[in-house]
C-alpha cells in the first residue's frame, strides 16, 4: 500500500503547531500525530510562564530567594540557553523575562523610543551569568529578586525536536513539524521528492522569492516585516536587545539552516540583534548551520555554506 501524508494543524504554546507525516495508513499516521500532541503539551506545561504550576514559572517565583528542583531535562535546556549566550555574545539571553512590556507596544501610535537611562533600567535584570545551576542538585535559582527566564527564544524549536523524536519512535519515516515557522523535516515526501521550503520576500511576505530543499534539516525565521514601528524614518523591529533596552533596525528577516528546530529557532533572533556583518561571521564559525539574512535595504547576505538563487 502506498505511502500518504496525513496532516494536522494545532494551538499549543501558544502557537500554530502544524504535523504533517507520511504514514502506511490512517490510523497509524493519526495515532503518531496524537502521541506528538501529547509530546508538546507536556513540554508546555514544564515551560510555560503562562502557567504557574509550571517548573519555569516556580524558579522566576523563587528569584532571589530560594533554588529550586527541576527536571534535568529543564537544567540542560538551561545549560544549553546558556552556551547560546556565549556564542552569541548575550544577544540571546532566557533571563530577558524580566524587562518591562510597558515600555513597547509596537503599534502606529508608538512614535518615540524611550530614552536611553529608561531603555537600560529596563534591561538591568537581564543577565544569564546570574542563572545559577547546579546540575548534582538539580537546581537552579535566579540571582536577583524580580528576575525572570523565558523560553520564548528557544521553546518552541525544543519542542519541534522532540515532537519529531517521538513520531519516528513510533515508526514514522518522514514528516515535517512546524512550530509557528520554526520546523523541522526528516524523510522524503510521499513521491520520493525533498521537502523544500519557500523564503518569503520580506515585502510581500505571501511569496517567496527563493527555495530550498531542507530534507532532515531545520529551518527558522525571525523577522521584523510583521511587528515594527517606524520612527523618523527608520524602521525597528519587535527585537529588543537586551543590553540596551532598545529595539534593533537594519535587518528585516534572518533565516537559519541547521539539523537542530532548537538551535536554529535559538539563533535566529540574535542575529538580528549582533547585525548582519557580526551575526554572520558567528554564523560561519559553527559547524552545519546556514543562514540567510535580508536587510532594511532589501540587500541579500548569506552564509559561506549556501547559495541562494534571485
Amino acid at each position: 500500500m502506498a505511502n500518504a501524508a496525513y496532516n494536522r494543524v494545532v494551538k499549543l504554546m501558544g502557537n500554530r503547531f502544524e504535523f504533517t507525516v507520511i504514514a502506511e495508513n490512517k490510523a497509524l499516521g493519526e495515532k503518531a500525530i496524537g502521541a506528538a500532541i501529547a509530546e508538546v503539551k507536556r513540554i508546555e506545561n514544564l515551560l510555560s510562564t503562562f502557567k504557574d504550576s509550571s517548573q519555569t514559572s516556580l524558579i522566576n517565583h523563587n528569584a532571589g530567594i530560594k533554588a529550586v528542583k527541576v527536571d534535568s531535562e529543564v537544567i540542560e535546556l538551561i545549560q544549553r540557553s546558556i552556551r547560546i549566550s556565549d556564542i552569541t555574545q548575550g544577544a540571546f539571553d532566557i533571563s530577558y523575562g524580566s524587562i518591562d512590556k510597558s515600555l513597547w507596544n509596537f503599534d502606529v501610535n508608538m512614535t518615540s523610543l524611550p530614552d536611553f537611562e529608561t531603555a537600560l533600567q529596563s534591561v538591568s535584570l537581564i543577565n544569564y551569568q546570574h542563572v545559577m545551576i547546579n546540575a548534582e542538585k538539580s537546581t537552579v535559582m535566579l540571582k536577583h529578586t524580580g528576575m525572570r527566564i523565558g523560553f520564548g527564544g528557544i521553546g518552541k524549536g525544543y519542542a519541534a525536536d522532540k515532537a519529531k523524536k517521538i513520531l519516528q519512535n513510533m515508526g514514522i519515516k518522514a514528516g515535517i513539524v512546524n512550530a509557528a515557522g520554526d520546523l523541522i523535516t526528516w524523510g522524503m515526501q510521499s513521491n520520493d521528492s525533498p521537502w523544500t521550503v519557500g523564503i518569503a520576500d520580506p515585502d510581500q511576505s505571501d511569496r517567496p522569492f527563493s527555495a530550498l530543499n531542507i530534507s532532515n534539516m531545520a529551518i527558522a525565521t525571525s523577522g521584523n516585516y510583521e511587528k515594527y514601528a517606524t520612527i523618523n524614518g527608520r524602521r525597528y523591529s519587535h527585537t529588543i536587545d537586551p543590553k540596551t533596552g532598545l529595539p534593533v533596525s537594519g535587518i528585516k528577516s534572518v533565516t537559519v539552516i541547521c539539523p537542530s528546530a532548537e538551535l536554529a529557532d535559538a539563533l535566529a533572533t540574535p542575529v538580528i540583534v549582533m547585525g548582519a556583518t557580526v551575526g554572520l561571521d558567528m554564523i560561519n564559525q559553527l559547524r552545519h548551520v546556514a543562514c540567510i539574512i535580508i536587510d532594511d535595504h532589501d540587500l541579500l547576505y548569506t552564509s559561506n555554506n549556501i547559495n541562494v538563487k534571485q
